[in-house]
């Protein structure tokens, strides 16, 4: 019978290597722990990232292989690229995190429930305050918020946890923005966890864990001051996806 980990909450118990996670369930390396900001940032770091329903325990996961994005060809269909063209929408970083998170966390169409758990949102929260998780917000020329995402930056590697629409190309203009920017930043991927039709649609690939888990390794150790994402992001952002 295949076991997992323990890890005790309060402690600096190790993750498992990577090597050590279920084929089935794919990635399953260990359960318990906290979500401390310490641990967290020593799972990413690792490859590893939370992913457990409101009433579980704490799972952590690192499937094989891993979603990614190459932040220089995120594929942007005809439709997106004439919207771009029009789109008067403002496009922001870091300026209303929690926000995003609820909107991320809100019941969607044929899903029976979120993962992003009340608990979630306090240790993100946490996290963002610290300088190592952020967001994108896309704004409407009234201030709604109509797509957005949030993730964790640690050097120069960022890794995805959700987005969210509230109108047509919401998140897709949230995510090639992000990719768009960090792309200029000197960021090559951004980590999409697990692959899915819509991801692909937009150029996400599948990478051999080993190969995601070596890249991480050297992009967390390239410096980068996140705590200034919002001081560093472009503004007229819009327009700049329009052209490029």
């Amino acid at each position: 019978m295949n076991r997992i980990a323990i890890l005790r909450p309060g402690t600096s118990d190790p993750f498992p290597p990577v090597e050590a996670a279920l084929e089935e369930p794919n990635g399953l390396l260990a359960a318990g722990g906290d979500l401390s900001c310490e641990r967290l940032l020593d799972a990413y770091r690792h490859g590893i990232f939370p992913w457990f329903g409101d009433g579980d325990p704490i799972l952590w996961w690192s499937p094989d292989p891993r979603a990614v994005f190459a932040t220089g060809r995120l594929h942007r269909s005809a439709s997106l690229r004439r919207f771009l063209k029009h789109c008067d929408w403002t496009i922001r970083a870091d300026s209303a995190f929690a926000e995003v998170m609820r909107e991320c966390a809100a019941p969607r169409a044929g899903q029976p429930g979120t993962w992003i758990t009340p608990e979630m949102l306090v240790a993100y929260g946490e996290l963002h305050e610290r300088g190592h998780a952020h967001c994108v917000e896309v704004v409407d020329r009234t201030g709604r918020m109509v797509g957005g995402l949030y993730g964790v930056a640690v050097g120069r590697m960022f890794f995805a946890e959700s987005m969210f629409s509230a109108a047509s190309n919401g998140s897709k203009v949230a995510l090639a923005a992000l990719c768009h920017t960090l792309s200029g930043w000197g960021f090559d991927l951004v980590d999409a966890q697990l692959s899915s039709s819509h991801l692909t649609s937009m150029g996400a690939f599948e990478m051999p864990r080993n190969d995601f888990v070596a890249h991480v390794a050297g992009a967390c150790l390239l410096p980068f001051e996140s705590g200034t994402w919002g001081e560093r992001w472009p503004t007229r952002l819009a327009v700049q996806l329009a052209k490029s």
